[in-house]
C-alpha cells in the first residue's frame, strides 16, 4: 500500500465506503461505472491512464468478507468482479502474470468452468485466465497422460471420462470441473460487494 494512502487513512479514518463505481472485467481491465452505467447495468468505461491503473493495482485489497476494494486515500472503493479477484495472462519470461503486474507463480490447482473459463489457484491467489491467453494454456492440457485436443477437453468438460491435467513448468497439476457460479463460494470471495453483508468503517 502506498504511504500517501496510509497517511490519508490515519487522518480520515471514518470515510464512508463506496460501492458500484469500479469493476474488474474478465480481461483484467479496470472499469469506471458512472451513474448511467450503474442504472443500465453496463460494464462501464475502461481505465487507460497508466498512473491511475498502477495506483489501483498497488492498493488493491480484500476485507474480512472476501470483498475486494481499492483503497483510494481514506476511502475504500469496492470492486465488482466479473469473474475472479485476479486475471492471469501468459508471459514469456514469468510464465503467468496477474493483471496487477505481479507474477502468479506455479498454480496449485486448476479448474475448468462450465462457461469455458480456466481458473487457477496459487496459494491464496485466485485468478481466471484471460480468454485471449486460454488457447495457449490449453495446449499444455493432457488427458490420461497424453496431449489433449480441444475436442478432448470439451468432451471431458461435458462429463467425459479420463483424468485431465495441466503440465506447467515441469509440474503436473490436476484439473477439476466447477460451475462458474460456484467459484466465489469455493474460494471465499464476493463478486458483488454491494449485495454482501455491509461492513462498517473502522473507528
Amino acid at each position: 500500500m502506498d504511504d500517501i494512502v496510509k497517511q490519508a487513512m490515519a487522518k480520515w479514518p471514518n470515510v464512508p465506503y463506496c460501492y458500484g463505481w469500479l469493476a474488474l472485467d474478465a480481461r483484467g481491465t479496470w472499469r469506471m461505472r458512472d451513474e448511467a452505467a450503474q442504472r443500465a447495468g453496463t460494464p462501464g468505461d475502461k481505465l487507460t491512464n497508466a498512473a491511475l491503473v498502477g495506483f489501483i493495482a498497488r492498493n488493491y485489497l480484500a476485507d474480512e468478507r472476501g470483498c475486494w476494494y481499492f483503497q483510494n486515500g481514506p476511502q475504500r472503493v469496492y470492486i465488482n468482479l466479473e469473474t475472479t479477484p485476479f486475471i492471469a495472462r501468459t508471459d514469456p519470461a514469468q510464465g503467468l502474470v496477474l493483471h496487477t503486474g505481479q507474477p502468479l507463480g506455479a498454480p496449485d490447482e486448476a479448474f475448468l468452468t462450465d462457461a469455458g473459463g480456466i481458473v487457477l489457484r496459487a496459494g491464496q491467489t485466485i485468478a481466471q485466465v484471460d480468454d485471449r491467453d486460454a488457447g495457449q494454456l490449453l495446449q499444455a492440457f493432457a488427458l490420461d497422460g497424453r496431449p489433449a485436443t480441444d475436442e478432448d477437453v470439451m468432451a471431458w468438460l461435458e462429463g467425459g471420462a479420463g483424468e485431465l491435467s495441466l503440465r506447467w513448468q515441469e509440474r503436473r497439476i490436476g484439473v477439476g470441473r466447477i460451475a462458474a457460479d460456484d467459484v466465489p463460494g469455493r474460494f471465499g470471495f464476493v463478486r458483488r460487494p454491494d449485495l454482501a453483508q455491509p461492513s462498517k468503517p473502522a473507528h
